[in-house]
């Protein structure tokens, strides 16, 4: 792959995605304990971001692999193993994002010198597991598999813990924003458990931007305009598609009736789909951090007697 804007390749592939009846980021892998979100084995940790809707949608096209493990080319040497031969053209361009402090002229008023913070955006290479040599084999402890009960029994915990007011019956899923509540048709409804939980995770996605949460109002800015209710879509769905990752649900998230503004938001800012992701991270993050709290509270609750 060659080094160009990353906003622009990811934009390109989600789009072609698109144009053909298909949101790329619904989720490629399956809730089973060996598998899993794109991963650094090296650094340990998760890819997040849009660096977690690119490599997803490439794990899930197999062009580049279809392991949920990708490091670069040094971490590999460093695990002992070696990137194969295979390789060639299969290098992804991934980000690093963080904000940095400009040091500007002295400030004759103040005496001090002028700072900024403007964004730096850096790009770095990884691959997929599938074309690196010699990775150490983890011992997995041979357990027995959760069943389908269990796994969405700790999504149903999970949500309950986020304390959101949560409604059933009708035939809609939505969030109402003025009252600050998320209605759901009723379970049966649904074709099946999985589908369910993934709805309630979209509209819990929504619940998150309410202003005493994340406090997220696109309708505010000049950027987004008239698409600032396709963008909020666009940012609950990477937001429950990250979350169903979380909870190992695997509910599909594909809203069609959306696909049609998503590209419009897509086609006309290369970097709309940066910001989507960013955001959707922090529905994440806000979440998991809600669900520690309640997890530190129970278990500090006394035994009963």
């Amino acid at each position: 792959m060659q080094k160009t804007d990353i906003a622009q390749v990811i934009t390109d592939s989600i789009v072609k995605q698109l144009e053909q009846g298909v949101a790329p980021w619904v989720k490629p892998w399956a809730s089973k304990p060996s598998e899993g979100a794109p991963h650094n084995p090296s650094s340990g940790t998760q890819y997040r971001g849009i660096n977690f809707i690119w490599l997803s949608l490439l794990q899930s096209s197999g062009d580049f692999g279809t392991s949920s493990q990708w490091m670069t080319y040094k971490q590999a040497q460093n695990m002992g193993a070696q990137v194969s031969s295979r390789a060639k053209g299969k290098g992804v361009q991934v980000v690093f994002y963080k904000p940095l402090e400009i040091t500007g002229a002295l400030n004759p008023s103040t005496g001090k010198h002028d700072s900024k913070v403007i964004p730096m955006l850096k790009t770095y290479t990884v691959f997929n597991a599938d074309f690196i040599d010699g990775l150490p084999v983890n011992e997995v402890e041979i357990t027995e598999e959760k069943t389908e009960f269990q796994t969405l029994a700790e999504c149903e915990q999970f949500i309950a813990g986020s304390h959101a007011v949560i409604k059933h019956g009708g035939d809609r899923a939505y969030y109402s924003p003025s009252n600050d509540f998320i209605q759901l048709p009723n379970r049966d409804d649904f074709k099946t458990p999985a589908d369910y939980y993934a709805t309630a995770l979209h509209e819990l996605s929504h619940w998150t931007g309410h202003t005493s949460r994340i406090d997220r109002d696109f309708s505010k800015s000049k950027r987004f305009g008239d698409s600032a209710y396709a963008f909020e879509e666009l940012v609950a769905e990477m937001g429950a598609a990250m979350l169903c990752a979380h909870c190992k649900v695997d509910g599909q998230l594909q809203h069609a009736s959306y696909i049609a503004s998503w590209l419009k938001v897509l086609k006309q800012d290369s970097r709309a789909i940066l910001k989507a992701s960013a955001e959707a991270q922090k529905i994440l993050d806000y979440l998991v951090k809600v669900d520690e709290v309640r997890e530190a509270e129970n278990e500090a609750l006394p035994l009963a007697a």
